[in-house]
């Protein structure tokens, strides 16, 4: 059960990688296949509730629910819905992690109607299974998605120049997907992911520095959009927006132009609680930090820093609803297939076994500890397989 006031199940999330985009090679990722999550599901929601973990973020793979057009098989779900029931684990549900069926244009206007069919067959099939929609996230990170797949020409679509025609496309896709989910369930809650930023300009380029905050102002772009504030004919209201979640990593501040990275403790460096508030500030909806994490041995000491933050904001009236670890266990890299040491739990074998990295664990218990998070006696329960 939910705690009194609190949003989710536990105030500590589990992220499960489930991107699903194209490489430059043309080669389909599947990070929930890569991890053997789909493989380990139970084992892996079990060792979430041994942490203390009841609320987890998954990924609806809609290449392999929607494999041909407008006809939809979600039974690449249902090893993840039998381990959220069995646990009793609360699931936010990712419908779009920047992968969509290769028949679909993400272009054309097919697109946006086509992904709201999608989210209402979800959301029936959810139903269906006795499994309420609490959350869902319609299309993760919005922002990064257009600039990435429509601007820069990183991932897939590989466009250049087409950022904001990809923001407006995927904006008008969001929403066709909040209403199809709430004509068949009106009470489940919407999670929109975005990056949080800060960009300044380099200390000897004052020039640069109304150039640089217009940078930095385009951010809240999406969510403006999605609430009718910018580009009311794409359709959005206030109603869309509903939770916000965060997503923050150790390289989400850079100097304008140069993209050098700002870290902490440089005087340059904006502290996140600041960050925080500012979200709170402008859209007064509930926070949560979707998605933070680093790599190798800086593991501990970044969950203590976000979660020192992540209080601090709150204290100052800004609420901060949860942290989620992302991803919860370690994956192969999206270009090179390395072994991104991420997680609290590493690479699986053969029997569904993951060796738990022990310095994030004790870091994830303390912080338990000191927040009264997890229920009786289950923060003494954490180490696992």
């Amino acid at each position: 059960m939910r705690g009194p006031g609190r949003l989710f199940r536990s105030y500590f999330i589990g992220g499960f990688e489930c991107s699903t985009h194209r490489t430059a090679s043309g080669r389909r990722l599947d990070l929930v296949r890569a991890t053997r999550h789909d493989e380990f599901a139970l084992a892996d929601y079990e060792r979430l509730r041994a942490v203390g973990i009841r609320t987890a973020r998954e990924g609806v793979r809609w290449h392999l629910a929607e494999r041909r057009p407008r006809q939809h098989d979600f039974s690449s779900v249902r090893p993840v819905l039998e381990a959220a029931r069995r646990t009793d684990t609360e699931v936010i549900w990712d419908l779009c992690h920047y992968g969509w069926p290769d028949h679909l244009d993400i272009w054309g206007e097919e697109f946006a109607p086509a992904f709201g069919e999608f989210a209402r067959a979800l959301a029936q099939w959810l139903k269906g299974e006795g499994a309420p929609v609490t959350f869902f996230t319609p299309i993760n990170e919005i922002s990064f998605f257009a600039w990435a797949g429509g601007g820069a020409g990183h991932f897939f679509p590989y466009a250049r120049g087409r950022g904001d025609e990809l923001k407006a496309q995927l904006v008008k896709a969001a929403i066709a997907a909040i209403r199809a989910v709430w004509e068949v369930t009106p009470a489940a809650r919407v999670v929109h992911t975005e990056p949080l930023i800060n960009v300044v300009a380099q200390p000897r380029r004052a020039q640069d520095r109304a150039e640089a905050e217009r940078y930095r102002q385009a951010q809240f772009a999406a969510l403006e959009m999605l609430a009718g504030r910018q580009c009311p004919e794409l359709g959005g209201e206030e109603r869309y927006l509903d939770v916000i979640g965060l997503d923050y990593y150790h390289d989400n501040q850079w100097y304008f132009r140069s993209g050098r990275k700002i870290r902490p403790g440089h005087r340059d460096y904006r502290p996140l609680r600041e960050m925080l508030v500012e979200w709170h500030q402008r859209f007064q909806r509930p926070l949560l930090i979707a998605e933070t994490g680093i790599e190798d041995g800086a593991r501990p000491r970044w969950l203590r820093f976000v979660c020192r933050e992540a209080d601090a904001a709150s204290a100052l009236g800004s609420p901060i609803e949860g942290v989620c670890l992302y991803p919860v266990i370690n994956h192969p890299g999206w270009t090179n297939d390395r072994h991104c040491h991420n997680g609290l739990w590493d690479y699986a074998d053969d029997q569904g076994r993951r060796r738990i990295y022990e310095p994030l664990a004790r870091e994830l218990r303390h912080q338990l500890e000191t927040r009264a998070d997890a229920e009786p006696g289950e923060e003494r329960e954490q180490r696992a397989s």
